[in-house]
Formats: C-alpha cells, structure tokens, sequence
C-alpha cells in the first residue's frame, strides 16, 4: 500500500515483536537470574582474594542483576500489551534497561582496559592497577551511567493510543513525535557517543594491543603458550560478547533515532529500522546472561572457585554413593575402592 508520507504516516509491521518479547525475555530471565545469582554466590562467598578485575566484574554483576529483576514485568507488559505497574515503575525500568547496557558496556571496557595496561605495560602500571583505583573507577562509571539514565527514565513518559484518554498505557514504546525531535534525538546522540562508539574504539584499541603484544618475538619467548592461548581465549570471549550484544542494537538505534525524527524520511527506512529494532533489543538483552562467561575466562579465581566447587561436589557423591555400596555390600567391595587412588582432597578454604 503507497503512503504519502507528507500527509500520512507509515503503516507498522512490527507486531511480531510482543510474543518474540514475551518468550525471549522469559528465557533471559530464567538464566540471567540463575547465571547472576551463581556470579554474586562466588564473588560474595566463594571468592577470598579479590583483585581490580574482579572489582569491575562484581560491579557489572550488579548491574546485570538489577535489570534482570524487571523483566518479569516487561513480559507481563508484553503479553497484556498494557502497562499495569504505573508510571513510575515504567519509568524506573527504563532507567534500569539503559543502566545495564551502557553499565555493561563501560565495564567490559574497564577490563579491557585493565588487561591492556596489565599485559602492554606491566611494570609501568603497578602504580595503576591497584584495588583502590579500581574502586574510584567503579564510582565514577556509576555516576556517569545513572547521570544519563535516571533522567532519561524520568523524561520518557507512559503514553496511551494517539495521546487521548485510552484506558491502554504504553511503556518502552510510542513515544510522541515531539519527544522524539525535543528530547530523545539527542539523548540518543549523547549515549552513542560517550556508551557505544568511544567505548568500542578503546576496546578494538586495547585488544589489538595486547595481541600485538603477545606476538612480539621477546613475548613469546617469555611467556608460556598455554597462557598466551588463554589470554587470547579470553579476548576473542569479550569481543564476541561485545559484537554480538551491542554492535547490532546501537547500529539500529542511531537508525531508528534518525526515522522517528523525521531526518530519514520514507515507509521503506522506517519498515527496516522497525523490524531490526526489535531483533537487536533481545541481542542487547542477552548480555546479562554472557557477562558470567566473561567472568569465568577472564578472572583465574572465579575458574578455581568453581572447580573446587565442582570437585567437592562430586567427592560428596561419591563418599555417599561408596557408603551406601558398603552398607548394602559390605563383603563385595573391591579393595581398589577402598584405597588411595580414588579419594578426592578437599580444597582448602585459604
């Protein structure tokens, strides 16, 4: 159907998008909530020696965390199509939706920036790298991140069907013309810039670096090949994480920004920007759920955490299971059972 777009608006074809939402955000939810939990278990109670990195990654754990507490709310407002929680709450999901991207975002790029300084610079970054600083740094990213995002939240209103009376309240979703050209244009502008396009050139910068780094010829004779192979693990981990969560969703945003202020003009731009955005969102979604992978290959403590976890575990089993053999058994045990090749030590709590 031809529109004219100086008199009409475009038709929209993206109700595909509430039950793609109302799934996919269940699925989120079940694993971010368990992933998460499992992270702040280790970080609260597993973990005895922490370090800068570690620093950064329980900040973005916490982040994480907040936002995957919203969105069994966002699926309700999905499968409803009706805001039922007020607008406060939509307004502080809001906040928490951008605090997440752009929390994870600056923190990756804490680590990255962290692994640059502590493999490029070794011995000049002593006096950097230090817990203290990695605490400050925390602080300030949560300042900038919640500076953005509270305001956004609180300017973003609920809107019902054509700004009348209707009893149905948007959230996330249907804001008006004029919020679009007065406030969200920019507030798109500011956090591409300073969330999404410095961040992802310090991250291509420090990554590229350090792989430089450790195919330099004395580097190679220094360090060990399979530490260098799990370096390089962990950085094609955080790039993937980084590409496949945020490249895809801030590259349609800038988009969808320029369509709904009417610099980009046409059905057909407006039709492939609404059809992207709604496939990028559960892409930037899923970082909650792969930020834990970040954790496991980059920090060596959370790995030993967890297999020390892993192997109690099992030893636990077994000693139940080797009991029970003996008590059902007691004459048809095999002495290879009984002896020293098979026990499990304990991992010690220091």
């Amino acid at each position: 159907m031809s529109m004219n777009n100086s008199t009409r608006s475009c038709e929209r074809n993206d109700e595909f998008k509430y039950p793609m939402y109302s799934v996919y955000f269940s699925v989120v939810f079940l694993l971010g909530f368990l992933f998460n939990m499992t992270a702040m278990y280790i970080f609260g109670c597993r973990l005895k020696l922490r370090n800068e990195t570690t620093t950064y990654m329980i900040n973005l754990a916490v982040s994480d965390s907040l936002f995957v507490f919203t969105l069994p709310f966002r699926v309700v407002y999905f499968t409803k199509r009706n805001w039922i929680f007020g607008p406060v709450f939509c307004k502080i999901s809001t906040a928490l939706f951008y605090t997440n991207m752009y929390g994870s975002i600056l923190f990756l790029t804490c680590i990255s920036v962290d692994r640059f300084l502590a493999i490029v610079h070794p011995f000049r970054s002593r006096a950097i790298r230090t817990k203290r600083n990695a605490k400050l740094t925390c602080i300030l990213v949560w300042v900038m991140i919640l500076s953005a995002s509270i305001p956004t939240g609180i300017n973003l209103d609920t809107t019902s069907v054509n700004n009348s009376k209707s009893e149905t309240n948007f959230c996330f979703e249907n804001y008006s013309k004029d919020q679009w050209k007065s406030e969200l244009f920019k507030v798109v502008v500011f956090i591409e810039t300073m969330g999404f396009v410095l961040p992802l050139m310090i991250n291509v910068f420090c990554s590229t670096m350090v792989l430089w780094t450790l195919n330099r010829p004395q580097t190679i004779s220094r360090g060990g090949s399979i530490k260098k192979a799990k370096i390089l693990r962990m950085i094609i981990v955080h790039l993937l994480v980084f590409c496949f969560c945020f490249i895809p969703y801030n590259v349609n945003l800038i988009f969808y920004a320029l369509v709904r202020s009417k610099v980009l003009k046409g059905c057909t731009a407006e039709d492939v920007v609404r059809t992207i955005y709604p496939i990028a969102l559960c892409l930037a979604v899923t970082n909650c759920c792969f930020d834990p992978v970040i954790y496991y290959f980059t920090s060596d403590a959370i790995q030993t955490s967890i297999k020390q976890k892993a192997t109690v575990s099992y030893s636990g089993a077994f000693n139940r299971l080797q009991t029970e053999s003996s008590q059902s058994s007691p004459n048809l045990t095999p002495k290879s059972l009984t002896g020293n090749s098979l026990q499990f030590k304990a991992p010690d709590n220091n």
